[in-house]
């Protein structure tokens, strides 16, 4: 019999917001907690696959970036979009505090708090991707379309050439 997958809090959301989405599970790899390695154990491409960073701008303070698993987040867009001069990563020891979620785990959907969310805009070339559920060993796949409206995002390049 197949191991009933839990709901979080990410997927409630979706729920009561009414937007399609599925939950799949993937292996967890605690040494390797990569979005490649997610997008690997999904058998998906990784350009599908999309991670959470949360940034802290020196005029707005805290934001979300939502890019492919495979890119890196380009700082100076990423403070320019967001109306800040600067923009770094926040210390991973902030993550839990500032999010409710842990490294490996952490969901656009569901913040402890809502901060202003951007998502890469290549996320509009695809029917539907990948975003952690809010737990290690769980995606949401859905319409990216369906997360930037749910989340109030502005679809923009966020990501180094």
């Amino acid at each position: 019999m197949a191991k009933k997958i839990e709901k979080t809090n990410a997927a409630r959301l979706l729920d009561r917001a009414k937007i399609a989405y599925e939950l799949v599970p993937y292996t967890v790899d605690e040494a390797n907690l990569a979005a490649t390695h997610v997008a690997e154990e999904l058998g998906e491409d990784i350009a599908t696959v999309f991670k959470t960073l949360i940034l802290r701008g020196d005029r707005t303070g805290h934001f979300v970036c939502v890019i492919p698993g495979d890119k890196e987040v380009d700082l100076k867009i990423a403070a320019r979009i967001s109306g800040n001069k600067w923009a770094e990563l926040i210390p991973m020891k902030e993550l839990l505090p500032t999010t409710g979620y842990i490294r490996g785990g952490c969901s656009p959907l569901g913040m402890k708090r809502k901060f202003p969310t951007y998502i890469d805009s290549s996320c509009e070339l695809h029917e539907r991707i990948y975003i952690s559920a809010g737990v290690r060993g769980l995606q949401i796949a859905l319409s990216p379309h369906d997360l930037i409206a749910v989340v109030d995002a502005e679809a923009t390049p966020l990501c180094e050439a």
